[in-house]
């Protein structure tokens, strides 16, 4: 039986259904072609704008839903059990709204928030380099002063929903030096002279959510994109917002667990060997069992981080607890019930193979597992 959260009430259930609606119909029918051509199509954007799906915890004054952080969960956590992951939602309005939300001035938020949240603009982030991952302080990004303009150059890389972005916000810096009072945010529409997009990358896992490079050469954009009151803020902002993104990821990392350990029980109790089925092994019942543990734990450590974000009590350092250890967690457990369907697992063709693929990013993106290990340990 699928977790129902403690945090879950009647208007998140009706969005739940919601959403698991929209999810089957629209995305899981679609998911072998995306994953074929490396991207969605465009206009399951609109679709699920439409329904109201984007933007859930945005204010209604700029077309957004009105909710908080919970809302954005129960889609995140629909979406992995219709296994249906290639939507970038919980980037585009679980993350990258919330740096204009929280950082832009009024004429930003009207200009970008509604086509947000109506699936008419795509939104992108783009902090890491090729050269540069997880020392966002060292990035070679410039955005130089020139007239009433920035103009940057500098190239990203490994930029989620990169291919169908018509906004990005880019880590650049505005000052010389190293430090982190050198780099800013900056928002940069697709549509400007000197942005070009590189390949679609080939990835192990995740082939239908969009990941490219992005270059800009002496991209101009009037120094009014800059987010927020001042240059060299962008470290703070980003320091500020990784731990929901980071949050994010451990709602996917739970749903995962739970899903996966679904397939394998319903697998073992079907699946047949020596004249009876898998599940009578005692091996077999061991492995769930210590997956069916993991994934009480995990959706009640889950649960208590959501809660104290919705309520503003959740600091960085347990938000990296959540992230590093969830994550862990999924890529273990989907590991192990891949195990149990044996080479069956192995072909792309059984839900199982996908978790398992799709899972190994999750301890690296939005910051390594070891990041998370180092923030965790300055705080004690």
């Amino acid at each position: 039986m699928a977790h129902r959260s403690p945090w879950m009430d009647e208007d998140l259930d009706a969005l739940a259904e919601l959403a698991r609606r929209f999810f089957e119909k629209e995305c899981a029918p679609n998911e072998d072609r995306w994953s074929r051509q490396h991207h969605v199509d465009r206009e399951v954007w609109q679709a699920a704008g439409e329904l109201g799906l984007l933007g859930l915890s945005l204010p209604e004054e700029y077309g957004g839903g009105g909710g908080d952080f919970r809302h954005e969960a129960v889609v995140a956590i629909e979406q992995v059990r219709t296994l249906s992951p290639s939507l970038g939602i919980p980037l585009h309005s679980g993350i990258i709204s919330h740096y204009i939300n929280a950082y832009g001035t009024e004429e930003q938020k009207q200009r970008w928030l509604p086509g947000m949240c109506s699936g008419d603009i795509v939104a992108a982030i783009a902090m890491t380099e090729p050269g540069t991952g997880s020392d966002l302080q060292s990035i070679k990004t410039k955005a130089s002063k020139d007239g009433d303009d920035y103009v940057i150059s500098g190239a990203k890389t490994f930029i989620s929903n990169g291919f169908l972005a018509d906004l990005v916000l880019v880590a650049a810096k505005t000052s010389e030096g190293k430090g982190a009072e050198s780099v800013s945010i900056i928002a940069v529409e697709t549509d400007r002279a000197g942005f070009r997009r590189g390949r679609n990358l080939e990835k192990v896992g995740q082939h239908g959510q969009d990941t490219c490079e992005l270059f800009f050469d002496d991209v101009r954009v009037p120094q009014s994109n800059l987010l927020g009151v001042a240059e060299g803020l962008g470290f703070i902002q980003l320091m500020s917002q990784l731990p929901q993104e980071r949050l994010i990821l451990a709602v996917a990392a739970a749903a995962s667990i739970e899903k996966s350990v679904e397939l394998t029980v319903a697998y073992a109790r079907e699946r047949e060997a020596f004249g009876k089925p898998i599940f009578a092994f005692q091996n077999t019942q061991f492995t769930l069992a210590e997956a069916d543990t993991i994934k009480s734990v995990a959706w009640t450590f889950l649960d208590d981080c959501v809660t104290k974000h919705t309520n503003g009590e959740l600091d960085i350092p347990t938000a990296a607890k959540a992230k590093w250890w969830l994550t862990e967690q999924q890529c273990k457990v989907t590991d192990e019930c891949l195990q149990l369907f044996g080479g069956y697992g192995y072909m792309a063709e059984y839900p199982i193979s996908r978790l398992w693929t799709d899972s190994r990013i999750q301890k690296i993106y939005g910051g390594t597992n070891e990041i998370m290990k180092m923030i965790i340990g300055r705080s004690l």
